[in-house]
């Protein structure tokens, strides 16, 4: 059954949204973009070629990693771009262990090899925040990278993680003022939007609003992103369905130590947000 679509534009943050925008090699200018204004200057990569997203480990029965996005630029540095809408428990872990098949692929097998490694990135769109406030609210873009924390200088700069907390990221249209801020306004704004920003005036941010717009799609591409749509609201869906849970249960434990220490209905309902009726069959 389709769904019933009322944005404009696709939703990045879903599988297919994400993929079409920075995995296909029709919209590799797409990608391009967006890495040099994450790089700030710092970097000016010219050409990207995809490569496989899907890899196993050097043992046959290791576990395999799917990345979202996976290319190396034109100076062979490999790149790991991953959309995570979801928070794990060893989200940092994951992210570690993904960083390793790059490494480990470059291994040359027979004869002679110094060690001599491409530079490997990273990179994490987070749809979450970090847990137990590491960072503060205005804190959103992370570069992590190899430290000596005696000296506080880099140690080893070809292994790079990157992670932007979108949540995070409120700038309104006024306030965009770099390329990096425009990318990550449209990451964070694009299925709301209903016409293109006059901020956004930049030639490649036309070629994205006409990749975004939903009512360019072949039917089978139409499909491919309703489905996309259904599975992260069914995964939202039930993220909000665990957290209000849990509030839920951690205010009938509150309710119960305040029942118990004498504390009236009226009280306990006001402080906990249950009703007197659930409060009385504590």
């Amino acid at each position: 059954m389709a769904q019933n679509l009322k944005e404009k534009y696709i939703n990045p943050y879903t599988d297919f949204g994400f993929k079409k925008l920075f995995g296909t090699e029709m919209n590799k200018d797409l990608l391009i973009s967006f890495l040099n204004a994450l790089f700030m200057g710092h970097q000016n990569i010219k050409e990207v070629k995809y490569l496989p997203t899907e890899h196993f480990g050097v043992y046959g029965d290791s576990r395999r990693a799917i990345f979202d996005v996976y290319c190396e630029d034109e100076n062979g540095g490999k790149f790991i771009v991953e959309m995570q809408n979801v928070y794990q428990q060893f989200f940092k872990d994951r992210s570690v262990f993904y960083s390793t098949f790059p490494i480990q692929e470059q291994a040359k097998v027979g004869g002679d090899w110094d060690f001599n490694l491409k530079d490997v990135y990273t990179i994490g769109i987070l749809n979450f925040v970090f847990r137990d406030d590491e960072y503060s609210d205005d804190c959103y873009h992370h570069e992590v990278k190899l430290m000596d924390t005696a000296t506080k200088k880099v140690f080893y700069d070809k292994l790079t993680y990157i992670y932007l907390e979108m949540p995070k990221f409120n700038k309104t249209e006024d306030e965009l003022e770099t390329m990096f801020d425009k990318w990550l306004f449209v990451l964070r704004n694009l299925s709301r939007l209903f016409e293109r920003p006059k901020a956004l005036q930049e030639k490649i941010f036309t070629k994205l609003f006409e990749q975004a717009e939903i009512s360019r799609f072949t039917p089978e591409e139409r499909r491919g992103y309703e489905d996309s749509v259904k599975a992260y609201r069914d995964i939202n869906n039930a993220i909000n369905t665990a957290k209000a849970e849990a509030k839920v249960e951690a205010n009938t434990e509150t309710a119960s130590k305040m029942k118990a220490k004498g504390f009236s209905a009226d009280i306990i309902a006001e402080v906990t947000g249950l009703t007197v009726e659930e409060i009385e069959t504590l």
